[in-house]
């Protein structure tokens, strides 16, 4: 029995070297993820270029998860105001 995969295949390009991602989303979606992990692996090597690349990469997962748990929090907050102010 065999299942037509629905499955985007994207491949992208971060800090000049080629990645093959297989996922659900959109490749337009894909492209803009690898876009901003390569931007923030860049900024993060303009600070520290003596970083090899995992090194490079362990403090850009830090960096990402970091703002994604900051703006989780900002959205918790901001819909616990929004639900107090309905009442």
């Amino acid at each position: 029995m065999t299942q037509k995969s629905d499955k985007t295949r994207v491949t992208v390009e971060i800090r000049n070297r080629s990645y093959t991602i297989v996922g659900d989303e959109e490749a337009s979606h894909v492209r803009l993820v690898a876009s901003l992990v390569d931007q923030k692996m860049r900024e993060i090597h303009e600070l520290n270029p003596s970083l090899d690349t995992a090194a490079l990469a362990v403090l850009t997962a830090i960096n990402s998860m970091n703002d994604y748990l900051t703006l989780k929090e900002d959205y918790a907050t901001l819909l616990g105001s929004i639900k107090k102010e309905r009442g």
